[in-house]
């Protein structure tokens, strides 16, 4: 009597079983969760109400909780930029899409989004001071808006809607500080109208 030998296909499914939820969705759960709690504030049973998973589950796809904010992080980062992008690509001049930055922003701060705050501002006041990897996310990310700032300016240098005195690259900065603080403004529920009210005082800097 001979024994039967397992399938490919059957050896497969018993080797590793799939994860069985969705990453992205589980971490853009946790993303809400660390927006409105800060890294310390945030437990593991608090991940585990909101992204629907076991604890168990958790360790499992992503170690611990710092990896939880890592992932949710990069996704967080990804995710703004990506709606960044399409929201300016509606805009033709430099200054236009400077200005939609800004106004962007400005929505964002504002209201129960405002309040949740950006998880990228949190991050550097929270964890940047004492950890070398999420102070890296953190640089990167904030390198990475200053340099489509300082883009858009020297676009609109090029086809004339914006000075083409003004230094780009200092201006890119001072801009990008202008978008934090208005993060910093939103979580202590500023009103739209004051909001929008910085963005046209910003906007002169353009000439």
């Amino acid at each position: 009597m001979t024994g039967s030998t397992p399938s490919p296909d059957k050896e497969c499914r018993t080797r590793g079983r799939p994860r069985e939820f969705d990453v992205d969705e589980a971490l853009d759960k946790a993303i809400d969760v660390f927006r409105e709690r800060g890294y310390h504030g945030t437990s593991i049973s608090d991940l585990s109400a909101a992204m629907e998973l076991t604890a168990g589950s958790i360790y499992k796809a992503f170690k611990d909780k710092h990896a939880v904010f890592s992932a949710a992080l990069e996704r967080h980062i990804t995710l703004r930029k990506a709606a960044m992008q399409a929201a300016i690509q509606t805009e033709k001049s430099g200054r236009d899409k400077v200005c939609k930055v800004l106004t962007t922003y400005a929505t964002q701060c504002h209201g129960i989004e405002g309040r949740l705050g950006c998880l990228v501002v949190g991050s550097a006041i929270e964890l940047a001071i004492f950890d070398e990897g999420i102070a890296r996310q953190v640089n990167d990310s904030l390198m990475r808006n200053e340099t489509m700032l300082a883009g858009l300016i020297k676009d609109g240098q090029a086809d004339g809607s914006i000075a083409a005195d003004i230094d780009g690259p200092v201006t890119a900065r001072s801009m990008l500080c202008v978008l934090q603080g208005m993060r910093v403004l939103g979580k202590t529920g500023r009103a739209h109208e004051e909001l929008l009210a910085v963005v046209d005082v910003a906007m002169k800097l353009l000439g």
